[in-house]
């Protein structure tokens, strides 16, 4: 399913709603916005769903980028250090908007208080969550 947040063509509202709110693309959308700085890492988001494949986690951040929800932001080569991660994932201007608009983002504050009492994070998650992020416009 291919759909774009800025032009539905042939999707509506209702069908994009379904097609976010599926349990792992939703799972990863609030992953996204518990974040510290909702610019998690391939590597987070993983480590945030240990029920689900890398390879299942990686295929669902590529289908919500497909359809305009995430997008991929990569810290520029001379910001870049062995060891960290480089990429990361958060939500477009037009996701925000869309979850806004449909009630999805009602939660955000409690995910993100949630996400600050997590005790047990591998000390990797915890190297990786104070990574160097990008500058987001």
């Amino acid at each position: 399913m291919s759909v774009d947040v800025g032009t539905p063509e042939g999707t509506d509202a209702r069908e994009l709603v379904h097609f976010v709110t599926q349990r792992t693309r939703f799972a990863l959308v609030n992953n996204i916005l518990q974040h510290p700085e909702q610019l998690p890492s391939m590597y987070e988001l993983e480590q945030m769903n240990p029920s689900v494949s890398d390879a299942t986690v990686y295929k669902h951040i590529q289908k919500l980028i497909d359809a305009g929800i995430v997008r991929g932001v990569a810290l520029p080569d001379d910001e870049r250090r062995q060891g960290y991660p480089w990429k990361f994932y958060g939500l477009t201007d037009e996701g925000r908007t869309f979850l806004e608009d449909h009630n999805l983002l009602g939660a955000e504050e409690t995910l993100q208080r949630i996400y600050e009492t997590i005790a047990d994070k591998p000390e990797k998650m915890i190297k990786y969550e104070n990574a160097p992020r990008p500058a987001v416009e």
